[in-house]
C-alpha cells in the first residue's frame, strides 16, 4: 500500500490511444458527447484515430440521402486516408461511391448494400479499390456483370463477395449467368461467395467452383436452377455449400453457423431480407441504433449545426 503508483489522466493519453477507446462507442456518442468533454478528446475525435473503421450501416437505413452524403464526406475526410472498413447502406448516387474510391488506399472491407451505384462508375473507379478483400454489393439493382468484372480485374486481393438479391428485384430478368461467369473468370482467390437468389444455372456455379479453388463458403439459397451433385461437391473438402433449398428457420447468424455443414445437403435457413450468412474477414464493429427517441432531423441538427465541417471541430464550450 505504501508504493507510489502514477496514474495517467485520461486527458493526457495520446490521441491514437484515445481513438482506439472511443471507436468502441456508438457513433452518436463519438460525434455529440465525447468532443464536449475536453480539448484532447475533441482532438482525438476530429483526427483519423476513430475513423479507420466506419460502420454507419444501421444509421444510414433511416436517414435522407443528402444527410448521408454529408456524413460520409465528414467521416471519410476525418479518416485522412487511413480508412480500413466502411459499412453503409443505400448510397444514392455515383458521386458518393467515387468519394469512397478516392480514399480507399487502405480500405479492406467495403459493404454497400442497397446502393444506387451504376456499372459505369464501378468501371471508372475500380482501380482505386485495389486493397479491398471483402465486398458487399447485395441488392444493388443497377450493377451487373460489367461492374463485377471490373471489380475482379482490379481487386486482386478479394477473398469475400456478397451479391445477394431479393427475389422481387430479379423477377424481370431471364438469367444472371453473366454475373457468375464474371466472378468465375476474375476472382480466383475467393474464399466466401454469397449469391443467394441470383438467377444462375448449374453450369455457372460449376464454372465458379472450377476457377475458385480456395472457396470455403458458397451460398446459393434460392438459386432454383442450380442442381449440384453431392458426390461431386464432396471433392471440395473445405467447401461449405448453403442451398439452394431454403429452410424456414430463423436466427442463423454468422459463418460459425455453417461450420457443421458440408456438401449440398447442408441446407441452412434464409433470413428473407437480411441474407446475412457469412461474416466478413474482418471483425464486425457495430455502432448500434440510436438510444433516444429523437427524430433523425434532430440528430442531423446535432451533428451539423454545432460542427465546422471544414475544420472538423465543434463550436461548443469545452472543459480545460
Amino acid at each position: 500500500m505504501g508504493e507510489n503508483i502514477d496514474f495517467r489522466r485520461w486527458d493526457e493519453l495520446i490521441p491514437d490511444a484515445l481513438g482506439m477507446i472511443f471507436k468502441n462507442l456508438p457513433l452518436q456518442e463519438i460525434l455529440t458527447v465525447v468532443p464536449r468533454v475536453c480539448k484532447s478528446w475533441r482532438k482525438a475525435v476530429a483526427g483519423p484515430y476513430c475513423w479507420q473503421d466506419i460502420d454507419i450501416e444501421q444509421w444510414s437505413q433511416q436517414c435522407r440521402s443528402e444527410t448521408l452524403d454529408r456524413m460520409l464526406q465528414m467521416l471519410i475526410t476525418r479518416s485522412s486516408g487511413s480508412l480500413r472498413k466502411l459499412c453503409v447502406t443505400g448510397l444514392a448516387n455515383d458521386q458518393s461511391f467515387s468519394l469512397i474510391a478516392d480514399n480507399a488506399k487502405s480500405l479492406q472491407t467495403l459493404r454497400l448494400p442497397r446502393s444506387e451505384i451504376s456499372d459505369s462508375i464501378v468501371e471508372q473507379v475500380a482501380g482505386r479499390l485495389f486493397s479491398v478483400t471483402f465486398l458487399d454489393v447485395s441488392y444493388c439493382r443497377n450493377i451487373g456483370a460489367p461492374a463485377l468484372e471490373a471489380i475482379g480485374k482490379n481487386c486482386k486481393l478479394l477473398m469475400g463477395l456478397r451479391r445477394t438479391m431479393h427475389p422481387l428485384e430479379v423477377i424481370d430478368k431471364l438469367s444472371q449467368d453473366d454475373e457468375a461467369f464474371a466472378i468465375a473468370t476474375t476472382m480466383p482467390k475467393l474464399k466466401q461467395l454469397e449469391v443467394a437468389y441470383l438467377l444462375i444455372s448449374t453450369e455457372a456455379v460449376l464454372k465458379i467452383l472450377e476457377n475458385c479453388p480456395e472457396l470455403e463458403l458458397l451460398d446459393v439459397r434460392g438459386c432454383w436452377n442450380v442442381k449440384l451433385d453431392e458426390n461431386y461437391i464432396k471433392k471440395f473438402t473445405r467447401l461449405k455449400v448453403v442451398g439452394p433449398l431454403v429452410v424456414d428457420y430463423f436466427g442463423m447468424k454468422g459463418c460459425d453457423d455453417c461450420s457443421n455443414y458440408s456438401g449440398s445437403s447442408g441446407y441452412l435457413a434464409w433470413d428473407f431480407v437480411a441474407g446475412n450468412v457469412g461474416s466478413d474477414y474482418d471483425d464486425e464493429i457495430s455502432d448500434g441504433d440510436w438510444e433516444d427517441d429523437q427524430s433523425m432531423e434532430d440528430v442531423e441538427m446535432r451533428f451539423y449545426d454545432g460542427f465546422d465541417l471544414d475544420n472538423a471541430a465543434f463550436d461548443w464550450p469545452l472543459s480545460p
